[in-house]
């Protein structure tokens, strides 16, 4: 009898307390799935509040970067080029947790903010164009799922 935990059946080893290196990030890597033009988008979460303070784009070496060295790593589309949130302006972005989601084509990384996130200089990149939907309330039965699967 070995002492190391089952994988899951789902194939992944999703072990509690095992941080990622360079040496052992690359099966993370490898079932992310980035899109057409090998990009990822990760979604920034502060870690005390949990509001969603960005949206950026990584692609496989911004996604090793970030899970190893502990500082949010993006790719920048217009400028091809890497950039470490606070790397310029100081608002920086310590890494707390980060998960791929149940797709494996996004990732959530949980994050603690130093200054605004925005380069507006809004704390949230969403505080700058809030909108004004219609809204809607569940009915007060239902019990499923939130997407209306069958339970």
């Amino acid at each position: 009898m070995t002492d190391q935990p089952t994988p899951p059946e789902s194939g992944r080893d999703d072990r509690v307390g095992t941080t990622l290196t360079r040496e052992t990030v690359e099966p993370v890597v490898a079932r992310a799935r980035f899109d057409d033009a090998g990009l990822l988008p990760a979604i920034i979460q502060d870690a005390v509040s949990r509001d969603v303070l960005m949206m950026g784009w990584m692609d496989a070496e911004a996604l090793r970067r970030t899970l190893t060295e502990g500082r949010v790593t993006f790719w920048s589309r217009s400028r091809q080029e890497y950039w470490r949130k606070g790397d310029t302006s100081g608002h920086a972005q310590f890494v707390r947790a980060a998960a791929l989601d149940c797709d494996d084509d996004a990732l959530l990384v949980t994050v603690e903010q130093v200054g605004a996130a925005c380069h507006t200089g809004a704390r949230s990149c969403f505080d700058v164009d809030p909108l004004d939907p219609v809204t809607a309330s569940a009915p007060a039965a239902a019990t499923g799922p939130s997407d209306g699967a069958a339970a």
